[in-house]
């Protein structure tokens, strides 16, 4: 493999990987936070350490290992630091592809081939990237159609083709957040390949009665390889419409088109206000994995490394957060921990839209955060001054989005082992369960089981529509009985 093939979305502008293998490592080796691949040898243990004495101590299983033999390479995989033998180590490619691909959110190759259909996502994710999946000209979308103004005076986006205001409308709405980017390239890659299909386009030249077809198309059931039919979720085709019109929408406001022919195509706040979260764990399966976390740890997992898991668990489970809203920013020392005087702790993370949000952390999780701070040799409350990461790697650096993942997905992975073998339906919940399932739980415990104001649970839970937080309210018809039998009482 060629490193600088490989581009690191995660910066801005994307940054092209060093061209050896070697030099990529050590790339990625900073980039994660943790060392990625080392060969170890006695003088290269001693160049590193005062004395071996210092050595042994440091890295001891190095130390062990180079006592039996000549050399040593110490290589990342499954989560963790292996040290083995130079000849029973894999290679520093075979190392670097299976990095590249556990952080496939984050790297990416600069040039790959997309399926006709749109179902692969773009290999590159930049406001200036080519949006045309393989098979299409780039002069088909580098063109105006008959509804793009021609008129300077009017036309404030000062192009005269699709190409350069696509890249335009990514910038300016989608640049602030790569999954944002990725989900309007994707459809506009999905657009684009059924337009060269039927023989359309460019964007600027599809009519109402195009876009209309091209939604009965994402509507239609479609087979798959195997040869089963199946139909697109509502919400799938909702969120591909709303990304098309809000293209349409946004060149018509700016002038770019003389019409909107995406007007009404997608349901807009009438999708959002009939959306309702379906992703959540029984609370007998949420009691069952509190139980498992609460509980000691496996024998064949280290201590601290159960600490953490727990902490992290907790954390999810009691703070509502997203899974990316754990993850250490250097620049901003957030998420962070405030203790008040009254011994009472507020979480400090950076949200969605980078709106930083402040979250009372409730007594249950002080147990399971101070057992795990004293674990990696912190004080059990965080002092006022404390600049270091939340959540620790086994190499004392911040532990990244999908370690992160990892932790709770071994919850749930231990949880549905311990679930006895007739309940099937908790163990096929949790084999399904993920960190945002945790966050729905949250906030229905907030809302429909507490019935907590709706503004109140919208800033707790960082959302930025109060309809949002309403939609968990509709998400239980009990609930809803409750309150009209309250209102309206039977009389005797």
């Amino acid at each position: 493999m060629n490193p600088s093939d490989w581009l690191d979305t995660g910066c801005r502008p994307p940054q092209r990987l060093p061209g050896s293998v070697d030099a990529a490592l050590a790339y990625l080796a900073h980039a994660l936070g943790h060392p990625l691949y080392l060969r170890w040898s006695l003088s290269a243990l001693k160049r590193g350490c005062p004395s071996l004495a210092d050595a042994k101590r440091e890295h001891p299983a190095v130390f062990a290992l180079l006592l039996e033999h000549d050399t040593a390479i110490e290589y990342w995989e499954r989560g963790r630091l292996k040290v083995v033998p130079e000849a029973a180590a894999p290679s520093a490619t075979v190392v670097l592809e299976r990095i590249l691909r556990q952080h496939r959110r984050r790297f990416r190759p600069s040039a790959a081939d997309a399926a006709p259909d749109g179902a692969r996502l773009p290999a590159v994710i930049t406001p200036d990237a080519a949006l045309l999946p393989g098979g299409v000209e780039a002069a088909w979308l580098a063109r105006a159609g008959r509804f793009a103004n021609p008129v300077a005076l009017t036309n404030t986006l000062g192009v005269a083709d699709d190409a350069q205001a696509v890249r335009l409308f990514l910038r300016e709405r989608a640049s602030h957040s790569p999954h944002t980017l990725r989900a309007y390239v994707t459809e506009l890659r999905r657009l684009a390949a059924w337009c060269t299909c039927e023989r359309l386009g460019p964007f600027s030249d599809l009519t109402r009665q195009d876009l209309m077809g091209y939604r009965d198309v994402l509507q239609a059931p479609q087979a798959d390889a195997t040869g089963n039919v199946r139909r697109a979720a509502p919400a799938t085709v909702s969120r591909a419409l709303a990304a098309i019109s809000s293209l349409f929408a946004w060149w018509h406001r700016t002038g770019y088109l003389t019409v909107n022919p995406a007007e009404g195509l997608a349901a807009g706040r009438r999708a959002r206000m009939t959306w309702t979260p379906v992703r959540f764990l029984p609370a007998a399966a949420l009691a069952h994995c509190d139980a498992v976390a609460g509980g000691d740890a496996p024998t064949d997992i280290p201590s601290a490394v159960w600490a953490r898991r727990r902490a992290i668990w907790t954390l999810y489970r009691f703070a509502g957060v997203r899974l990316a809203e754990l993850e250490w920013h250097e620049d901003l020392a957030l998420p962070h921990i405030d203790v008040d005087e009254a011994r009472q702790w507020t979480l400090h993370v950076l949200g969605k839209g980078h709106r930083p949000r402040a979250i009372p952390l409730p007594a249950a999780c002080l147990p399971a955060l101070r057992a795990y701070r004293r674990a990696v040799g912190l004080p059990a409350n965080p002092p006022a001054d404390e600049r270091l990461p939340l959540i620790h790697s086994e190499r004392g650096r911040a532990l990244g989005v999908s370690g992160l993942y990892d932790e709770v997905r071994a919850v749930f992975a231990l949880a549905a082992m311990r679930v006895p073998s007739e309940d099937s339906a908790m163990r096929a919940a949790l084999a399904r369960a993920s960190t945002h399932w945790l966050r729905h739980g949250y906030a229905r415990t907030l809302v429909v089981d507490h019935r907590v104001p709706l503004p109140v649970a919208q800033a707790l839970l960082g959302h930025a529509s109060v309809q949002t937080t309403a939609a968990y309210a509709r998400a239980d018809i009990s609930q809803l009985r409750a309150f009209v039998e309250g209102s309206f009482p039977e009389k005797a």
